[in-house]
């Protein structure tokens, strides 16, 4: 079994729902992520997403664009996000997972990415412009790997396209909560909580719900409905956007709400 799939193994134990945080790796600065990350891993987090910055990161809203753009301007690039990868693994056996686009994968060469990604400690890949059509390859390279390879299922996704997903994802399904980019929202809509409903019949897979969580109440929504886990990327990097000159303060604004975000994944 991959970390992953140990630390969902571990929450049904327990009786409990997951909290998955995502960071953009080298934002504001590679050696801040780390930071960042072991602030997050204190708090709590079950899972760490790190978000591979990219230029046209199609997928995110403003938020995560801006935090994209301050990690390429810091230097940020593969290899040094290769290094966060290998720092972190120095003080925790967290899963790790990568958010990441084909380009960046494409440009390395898909077996050396895994390969580097599986070397440095990482245990699940989602490609965000990867159909599931077109997923051959990084299938196979991520089975050579033993990394999980993760897709995203949206509110459009037909109930054929949405088998062919579930017949080959592994570590988790990462629902997509709703049409549009990432950002914090206000509330939870019915079309989130359906969604949940929809797929949890069909798969023994954990189900992750990201995309607009932003508070414990969020959590607690998409976790009753049937999901194991909630993804939050966007209220954290706002915290980081809000506190670039305070990094204590940053730090301790992290730990305060990852921590809550936790309750509700109780």
């Amino acid at each position: 079994m991959s970390r992953i799939q140990d630390r969902f193994a571990e929450l049904r134990d327990m009786n409990r729902g997951g909290f998955i945080s995502f960071i953009v790796a080298g934002d504001p600065s590679p050696a801040r992520t780390i930071n960042i990350a072991r602030t997050i891993i204190d708090a709590g987090a079950d899972i760490l997403e790190l978000g591979v910055p990219f230029s046209d990161p199609i997928a995110d809203g403003p938020t995560i664009q801006q935090a994209n753009e301050r990690a390429l301007k810091a230097c940020t690039n593969p290899d040094k996000i290769f290094d966060i990868v290998h720092e972190i693994r120095g003080f925790s056996d967290i899963p790790l997972v990568f958010l990441t686009y084909y380009n960046i994968v494409q440009k390395r060469g898909m077996e050396k990415f895994y390969k580097d990604s599986a070397d440095a400690g990482v245990d699940g890949i989602l490609i965000a412009d990867m159909p599931i059509e077109e997923s051959t390859q990084a299938l196979k390279t991520a089975r050579t790997y033993d990394i999980d390879q993760i897709f995203l299922v949206a509110p459009t996704t037909s109930d054929t396209r949405l088998g062919h997903i579930l017949e080959h994802a592994s570590g988790f399904i990462y629902l997509v909560s709703l049409l549009g980019v990432t950002g914090a929202r206000e509330k939870i809509s019915t079309t989130t909580l359906e969604l949940v409903k929809r797929v949890r019949p069909r798969t023994n897979l954990p189900i992750a719900v990201g995309f607009g969580i932003s508070t414990p109440e969020h959590v607690k929504a998409v976790i009753d409905a049937g999901a194991d886990a909630a993804i939050v990327g966007s209220a954290i990097v706002n915290i980081i956007q809000e506190n670039l000159d305070d990094e204590n303060g940053m730090m301790e604004k992290i730990h305060e709400y990852v921590s809550r975000m936790k309750q509700g994944a109780k």
